[in-house]
């Protein structure tokens, strides 16, 4: 049974940005999330916006958004085949439980200025 569904859209100007900000990455991404964008080179902001309109797709399913949550906490990764997921620890783990959370289904899409998000999740 679906119990939240979220959409977001994210600006890829602003994670541009947000590189150049010493230390500012960290607070927003789990570390690997990092590592894998920087070995995408040019394309680093590109995934990052991707992933961080996950993460706010991911408030948004939960109906409650992200108030309270690491967002280090909800890893965005892709499988060998390059389809997405969502890996949950800590307080993301904690909410998407209370809220009866079971599984999480993650669509990414961006092109040049935008990374668009939705996350359906069943319980």
């Amino acid at each position: 049974m679906i119990i939240g569904i979220g959409v977001d859209v994210v600006h890829v100007r602003r994670l541009e940005r947000w590189l150049s900000v010493p230390g500012l990455p960290e607070r927003f991404f789990h570390p690997d999330e990092l590592e894998s964008a920087k070995s995408r080179g040019h394309a680093a902001a590109l995934s990052l916006a991707a992933r961080f309109a996950a993460k706010e797709a991911f408030g948004k399913a939960l109906g409650t958004g992200l108030r309270g949550i690491k967002l280090g906490d909800i890893q965005v990764l892709n499988n060998h085949n390059g389809r997405p997921g969502i890996v949950l620890y800590g307080s993301a783990l904690e909410r998407f439980r209370n809220v009866g959370g079971q599984s999480i289904h993650l669509s990414l899409t961006h092109e040049r200025d935008n990374a668009i998000a939705m996350v359906v999740m069943e319980a």
